[in-house]
């Protein structure tokens, strides 16, 4: 099996095709990179910029450059040495238009009498044998409908006509009723949806991907890739999702002849990727989690919960554990009661439940589940205690939970593969896109796979999981920035410098409350935590994330009712950090007095992520700056020319100042490319303890023996009010040599403000003959 030093994600899409990236990779070579990781790469949905809704399996997408685009791209990597990894999406395909997706298509015009029936998790039974689209704005709509060229039309949505339901002077509202479909009020899917889809999303819908011709259709295109040598790796969105998740990684590991898979999982702390997944580890949100908290203050804790509790006006900061136990099952009476009821119409009649009984009951157990979902027999023990904290939170709903806990428990029962199913659903929208964005002490503490409880970690405690990972997961990935990080890693590197300044961000905030208010206190904490982050941002970027955080978050306003009083506050607050100079000088002010322990956080961020244990991946354009929100956000187009012209300067000899965005490249460039060129530098971990007064302020460890030693600086603003390193020191066994920075040190105790003279982050490598 190949695997790779290290990978860097491109977003494929119309406007940077697959020929695009082909483009790329002379420029990702010189970089360090190794291998190449794609974004979905499939047909999907016209116009869609991420490509997680596929239309067709059986083709890369013609808009994203088409097979020859591929071929591009594979043959342009292969000729640099380099390998090719992409992202692929088994648990949902796209239905947004029907016409575009053959299989969906197939499915509405023949019903259950289509091949494709079986390939869909649908239940036929709730709607008389019919599949309920919402698709209309009210029910009344239905007035609204056209029969036009052998279809039937809604405004632009098509959807196809079953053969001979259709004659000349027929209704549309006839012919409608005819269908294998129900077109209904997009409101009630809420309730009334009778097929599986990817969380609330009604636009994508689940396949049966656990059926062996379903997978095997839907993954020929993706074998393919493997027989003729274009494609190294894959990437595995969503596996929770999916009903059988070791089941589906062992076929699809066959169908690759073995090539390196990652899964998008997200490990809750003390959770453990399960045993009987073919696959070598994770996307790397655990790793990304990790990182953040090692460089937060704990200092900090106290004065940013008085903020929290101020905020709030209840005396306490926000409990998270009963928040998300709220939310998660907000979630599961809301926008995912239609998966709540079809799993309690599961329940057998003889249990003596009813299905609104059996629902409260299903709806609560998954409101008290603490990781994503089971994999039974993997995690029996965890849903034993999710039932047994449900029954203490509900004790009215014990003896319901106590007939559903055999059935749930029952690998090979149709409730208990649904609800594995179900309850990372439920998880994903009730805490990451809803509490979230309500627990707003410090934004770098939600971040997608992050504990938001826990608050910062010790150098000790980070070299113990560094020590975990290498033994448990050497081949897993680790990241800092992603299409999905709430914030990317410069963002989250500059808002945690707020944990060093608590007393300072709180007197801030107050001004900023006073001059722009906002009648949601934790909300505009978030909000300008997020404005400080990403400054300088453009007003349509702030605009953007503001509304969709707070449509998020669902304290003041909703995506389903928004409340346009409170947006336009929101509005006006966001345009006052660009109209009113008051304002703008309290951003820039504060954004200036952080700015250099930002950078310094950047920085150590990014060599640690790199030279940790497990394989680095660099998300597009993060080699700069990366001070992104949220999606779409985080899409944005990247300057690949600025990037290759900035490396070429660097590599002349040029060496950037320190605080600049160069001098990430220049850490981003060395690090790639000493993983990628001396493998036997990254063999083992060992920390490396620092010695004097400011011995807190190092991070540092040695992968190996003879390995690169990672030197960074850990909380640069008490650093600098602890009077700088002084008499801190490192011992290194043996002469090294910077990477950065081109200086050698002799074997010894060698002082951390010489070493770090320069840059607050080193990577020294032995001195040998290769690299005197």
């Amino acid at each position: 099996m190949k695997v790779p030093a290290s990978t860097y994600r491109l977003q494929i899409r119309s406007s940077f095709t697959l020929f695009d990236a082909a483009d790329t990779v002379p420029y990702l070579k010189s970089l360090g990179v190794d291998w190449v990781y794609l974004s979905p790469i499939l047909t999907a949905e016209q116009g869609s910029d991420h490509g997680y809704d596929v239309t067709d399996p059986s083709v890369v997408d013609p808009a994203r450059g088409g097979p020859e685009g591929l071929l591009a791209l594979s043959k342009a990597a292969r000729a640099h040495g380099m390998g090719v990894l992409v992202d692929i999406v088994p648990n949902h395909v796209g239905v947004a238009s029907p016409a575009q997706n053959p299989w969906w298509w197939s499915l509405l015009q023949e019903g259950q009498g289509s091949p494709y029936a079986a390939a869909f998790d649908v239940d036929w039974d709730l709607a008389g044998g019919k599949i309920r689209l919402p698709m209309l704005g009210s029910d009344d709509d239905l007035d609204k409908l056209e029969v036009k060229d052998g279809e039937l039309r809604y405004y632009d949505h098509r959807f196809p006509l079953a053969p001979g339901t259709y004659a000349d002077g027929d209704s549309p509202q006839d012919v409608h009723g005819r269908q294998h479909y129900q077109l209904m009020d997009w409101r009630r899917a809420d309730a009334e949806l009778n097929y599986r889809r990817f969380f609330a999303v009604t636009t994508l819908a689940g396949i049966r991907v656990e059926d062996r011709w379903v997978f095997d259709q839907a993954h020929a295109e993706v074998k393919r890739w493997f027989a003729d040598g274009l494609v190294d790796g894959l990437r595995v969105d969503h596996p929770d999702g999916l009903a059988d998740p070791a089941g589906y990684l062992r076929w699809l590991k066959e169908a690759s002849g073995g090539a390196y898979v990652l899964v998008e999982k997200i490990l809750e702390p003390g959770e453990e990727l399960p045993g009987d997944f073919a696959c070598e580890g994770t996307t790397g949100y655990d790793a990304l989690a990790d990182v953040d908290r090692v460089l937060v203050d704990p200092a900090g804790q106290q004065g940013l919960d008085q903020l929290d509790a101020a905020l709030r006006g209840t005396g306490a900061p926000a409990d998270y554990a009963e928040m998300i136990r709220g939310t998660k099952r907000m979630i599961a009476d809301g926008i995912l009661r239609s998966e709540v009821l079809r799993l309690a119409r599961l329940v057998p009649a003889s249990h003596g439940l009813s299905v609104e009984a059996a629902a409260d009951a299903i709806a609560e157990i998954i409101a008290s589940f603490p990781v994503y979902r089971s994999y039974l027999p993997v995690g029996a023990e965890v849903l034993k205690e999710a039932c047994g904290s449900a029954a203490e939170h509900r004790p009215d709903l014990a003896p319901a939970v106590g007939v559903l806990l055999p059935l749930l428990l029952d690998p090979a029962n149709p409730i208990a593969v649904r609800f594995q199913q179900t309850s990372g659903m439920v998880m994903a929208k009730g805490v990451e896109d809803t509490a979230f964005y309500r627990y707003t002490r410090l934004g770098t503490l939600t971040e997608v796979g992050a504990e938001p409880t826990e608050f910062a970690v010790s150098a000790e405690e980070f070299h113990h999981r560094m020590r975990r990972r290498h033994e448990d997961l050497p081949l897993s990935m680790t990241t800092l920035s992603t299409h999905d990080t709430k914030r990317s890693e410069d963002a989250r590197a500059r808002i945690s410098v707020i944990a060093e300044l608590p007393d300072e961000w709180t007197a801030t905030l107050a001004t900023l409350r006073e001059l722009a208010p906002i009648p949601d206190g934790p909300y505009e904490n978030l909000l300008w935590q997020a404005i400080v982050g990403a400054w300088p941002a453009s007003r349509e970027r702030l605009q953007g994330y503001a509304e969709k955080a707070a449509r998020e978050a669902g304290n003041s306003t909703t995506w389903t009712n928004p409340d346009t009083d409170f947006e336009a506050r929101v509005q006006a607050a966001v345009d006052a950090a660009f109209d009113d100079v008051r304002v703008t000088t309290v951003v820039e002010d504060f954004v200036s007095r952080i700015d250099s322990a930002a950078a310094s956080n950047s920085l150590a961020a990014k060599i640690v992520q790199l030279t940790m244990p497990g394989v680095p991946d660099v998300y597009q354009g993060s080699e700069f700056w990366e001070r992104s929100l949220t999606d779409p956000d985080n899409r944005r187009p990247v300057d690949f020319a600025r990037r290759k012209m900035e490396l070429a300067a660097i590599d002349a000899g040029t060496l950037p100042a320190a605080g600049t965005e160069a001098s990430k490249l220049l850490v981003t460039s060395r690090a790639l490319r000493l993983r990628r060129d001396r493998p036997d530098l990254f063999q083992d971990y060992r920390p490396v303890t620092a010695t004097g007064a400011a011995s807190r302020h190092v991070l540092a460890f040695q992968r190996g023996a003879s390995g690169a030693l990672t030197i960074a600086t850990r909380l640069p603003v008490g650093l600098e009010h602890d009077g700088g390193w002084r008499d801190t020191a490192v011992d290194l066994s043996t002469a090294m040599k910077d990477e950065l920075t081109g200086t050698s040190y002799g074997a010894g105790t060698v002082s951390v403000a010489d070493v770090l003279g320069t840059y607050p982050v080193a990577l020294l490598v032995p001195v040998d003959g290769d690299n005197a």
